[in-house]
């Protein structure tokens, strides 16, 4: 029981004592995948990321088959890869809903509260856990480091599509005391 407890906080990224998080501000890339749409879970998917108090900055729904240049840049690492055209294929199969998300740390927490992408190593909790139901069919996509999320933003947005707001005072538990 203890072991399934430690693996949860870890999913749910509690702070360690070693070191902690680093409170810097960055952007992510958060994308629901063409089966997440059409199970609609994009409203579940942005309120997960609302309640962790993430700043939504921008927000698409494209149909990226043509031009494909933009998955071809965005799996750029995958080309060689046996499933690549099948993935590829997917994801120019229906909508996808982009959008991009700001906070402290937003990266490495946005990939705790996404879990493992193998449904059947992702913990309950995490929205890989409770709604991908295949490796190939996972809802979602986050970017996995600060200088993929750069790429990925500028390749799925342009910078006048992004808004800078202010929240008002009201700050997300987040923010470092």
């Amino acid at each position: 029981l203890l072991c399934l407890i430690l693996k949860a906080m870890a999913a749910l990224n509690f702070p360690t004592f070693k070191g902690g998080p680093s409170w810097t501000q960055e952007s992510t890339l958060v994308a629901v995948k063409p089966d997440g749409v059409q199970r609609r879970l994009i409203g579940t998917v942005i309120q997960r990321f609302e309640r962790r108090g993430f700043k939504l900055v921008g927000m698409k729904m494209l149909q990226v088959s043509e031009p494909l240049y933009i998955l071809a840049e965005h799996y750029q690492d995958l080309q060689r890869k046996p499933f690549y055209p099948a993935l590829i294929s997917y994801m120019s199969s229906g909508p996808v809903v982009a959008m991009v998300w700001e906070e402290y740390n937003v990266v490495r927490t946005s990939r705790a509260m996404i879990g493992h992408s193998d449904s059947t190593e992702a913990a309950p909790g995490t929205i890989w856990g409770d709604f991908s139901i295949h490796i190939s069919r996972n809802i979602i996509h986050a970017s996995d480091s600060v200088e993929g999320a750069q790429r990925e933003i500028q390749l799925w947005f342009q910078s006048s599509e992004l808004v800078n707001w202010a929240d008002g005072g009201h700050y997300s538990s987040s923010y470092p005391a």
